[in-house]
């Protein structure tokens, strides 16, 4: 059985990788089917394309730091851990 420190740092990791593909997934949507969002002006879909990549930066921001400091490669521990 996992401990506990692992459990939790798994779940943060699957929540920002869930992050990520959804982020994609808004903006394959906003950029192969525009006409798929309803009523929106020329603004609004600039805004939504922008506010995606925002979560998608965001969301690898947030796999890079836990890879590079909680979450080592397997079979191999050099990354710096703060604890």
């Amino acid at each position: 059985m996992k401990d506990y420190r692992t459990l939790a740092l798994e779940s943060l990791k699957n929540k920002a990788v869930t992050e990520r593909l959804e982020a994609l997934a808004s903006l394959q949507i906003l950029l192969e089917h525009p006409a798929g969002i309803g009523d929106h002006s020329t603004s609004d879909l600039h805004d939504n394309l922008n506010e995606s990549l925002m979560k998608l930066a965001d969301a690898d921001d947030k796999i890079e730091t836990l890879e590079r400091y909680f979450i080592p490669p397997k079979n191999h521990r050099e990354n710096p851990t703060p604890f």
